[in-house]
Formats: structure tokens, C-alpha cells, sequence
């Protein structure tokens, strides 16, 4: 992800800890709008908010918080119609060089034919971990809850509970893992038509402006970075998430979306990566 950031909190000049955090759903209260002005609205008294874009802008919100691991579901409902051209995303990022990132978006495309949605891990500024999946729904009929589930042994990405994808720590391996960096939730609406649909072939219809994609329901259970004591070191039922893996159920389901919905793995591209897949592809 590329699109906007805002400058890095100085960690350096506060004492930093983990405070485990439950938060639930106001937009008012949890996030504040980044960019794009009168594009972002907060509806329903803080509990829905919706994006817009338009030929001479998108739009985008971040969280008041920064997290550093947690368990984070947003719904969404994306842009009807012809969505082509438009990318509408939802992720958790650090900022700088070195960054880490924790993203899903979601590719436009023409009326009738499927999102696409786009994931990718950042480690210390190294991305190029993309998977991509068609859905087995339509996401732009309703709202579909998407979450993030990351601590220090993996992170899984799921769509309706369902485990899509999961990115294992094999920092014992020599891998890069996203664990130092506290990390900001960002969401955001914009045009990338010269990459996003069927590779830059077809373009966003300004005609259909403005588009418009919706948030509800943000729910984190996370540790929140503050001043204080780290509860998040403790063994309690509250934070039981964060000594949690996958089962063999969850396995399953990954597998299951991989055979049936994956339509590209960066694992599996050797065009891309002739000297060799990178080496957490043949860890896991």
C-alpha cells in the first residue's frame, strides 16, 4: 500500500507499553478522517462511515490508536456497479522506510465481473508477499466482515470468519516478522486505474462518480500502545489471543479457499522471481 501516511509518533521520547484494549464501533470516538475532506462522512451517530471518490479525489481514515498485535474486524460494503479503476482498502501499517504492513484491498473491476481482493505483508520495509482471491459472494450487496488476526506466532487474514491466508513468524528461519512496530489502522477510497483492473487495461468511468464505499462495526481486541503496564504479557483469559494458532479446522478452511478462490500466490510466480521464490515459500 502507497496511499497516504501521517508522520510517525516519536516512540523515542515516551515511555511505550502494551495496554490490552477492547474497543467497539464508533467511528467518532476510534478514528479521525485523513484525507479527502467532506469525501469521508460519519453517519448514524459514529456508527457507519462511508468513502467517496471522485475525478479530483478519494478519501481515507486512520485510527486515533496504533496497535501493536490484536484481533481486528471491520465490515465493509464495497462500491456497486462499475467499480473499475477504484481500489478500496483496509490495513494496518507503521510508516517509514522500514514499515510494516498488514493489508487487504479490494480491486474494482467492470459490472458483473468480481472483486478482486488483494493481500500483502510488509516486514521492515519488504513487501512482494501478494495473494489474491475472488470471493464466493457478492461484497457490494451487504456488508462482510473482514478481519485481522496477528500476534507474535502468525497472522491470518478471514472473510466472514473464514481463514483465508495465514503468514507464519519464521524469524528463526532468517524471515522478517512484523512484531516491533506499533502500527496504525488505516482505511481509504482512490483511483489507481493505470494498475488496479485487469492490469491497467480498463479504466474508472468517471460517469458512475462519485463511488462509494461503507464501515461499520469496527471491533479490536488489541494491545493499544500507551503509557502503563503491559497486560498484554499476562497469561489472562482476556488476552488468551495472543498464545492462539490456527487448528486443523482453520487449516482446512485455508486450504479450501486457496483450491476453490485463489487466483494468484507470489509463492507460485517464477516468471516474477527467476533467481527463486522468496524463502518463506518453501518454510511453510
Amino acid at each position: 500500500m502507497t496511499s497516504q501516511k501521517v508522520m510517525p509518533l516519536e516512540l523515542g521520547v515516551i515511555l511505550v507499553s502494551l495496554v490490552m484494549t477492547a474497543l467497539a464501533g464508533n467511528f467518532y470516538q476510534d478514528f479521525e478522517v485523513l484525507w479527502g475532506g467532506y469525501r469521508a462522512k460519519m453517519l448514524e451517530n459514529g456508527n457507519l462511515c462511508t468513502l467517496s471518490l471522485d475525478p479530483a479525489s478519494g478519501s481515507g481514515f486512520q485510527s486515533k490508536n496504533q496497535f501493536l498485535f490484536g484481533k481486528i474486524d471491520m465490515q465493509l460494503k464495497l462500491v456497486p456497479g462499475n467499480s473499475a479503476g477504484t481500489v478500496t482498502t483496509y490495513y494496518l501499517s507503521s510508516v517509514g522506510s522500514t514499515h510494516d504492513e498488514i493489508d487487504f484491498e479490494f480491486l474494482g473491476n467492470t459490472t458483473g465481473q468480481p472483486y478482486v481482493l488483494h493481500t500483502n505483508i510488509y516486514a521492515q520495509g519488504q513487501g512482494n508477499r501478494e495473494q489474491q482471491f475472488y470471493l464466493w459472494f457478492d461484497p457490494t450487496r451487504d456488508f462482510h466482515t473482514y478481519s485481522i488476526f496477528w500476534n507474535p506466532e502468525s497472522i491470518v487474514f478471514s472473510v466472514d470468519g473464514t481463514p483465508i491466508r495465514e503468514f507464519k513468524n519464521l524469524e528463526s528461519k532468517g524471515i522478517p516478522y512484523p512484531k516491533n512496530q506499533p502500527m496504525w489502522l488505516y482505511a481509504s477510497l482512490w483511483d489507481a486505474e493505470d494498475w488496479a483492473t485487469q492490469g491497467g487495461r480498463v479504466k474508472t468511468d468517471w460517469s458512475q462518480a462519485p463511488f462509494v464505499a461503507s464501515f461499520r462495526n469496527f471491533n479490536a481486541q488489541a494491545c493499544v500502545v500507551a503509557s502503563g503496564t503491559n497486560s498484554c504479557n499476562s497469561r489472562s483469559s482476556s488476552n488468551a489471543w495472543m498464545y492462539q494458532s490456527l487448528d486443523s479446522s482453520g487449516q482446512a478452511k485455508i486450504k479450501w479457499v486457496q483450491k476453490n478462490y485463489m487466483i494468484y500466490n507470489y509463492c507460485t510466480d517464477y516468471k516474477r522471481f527467476p533467481q527463486g521464490v522468496p524463502r518463506e515459500c518453501s518454510l511453510v
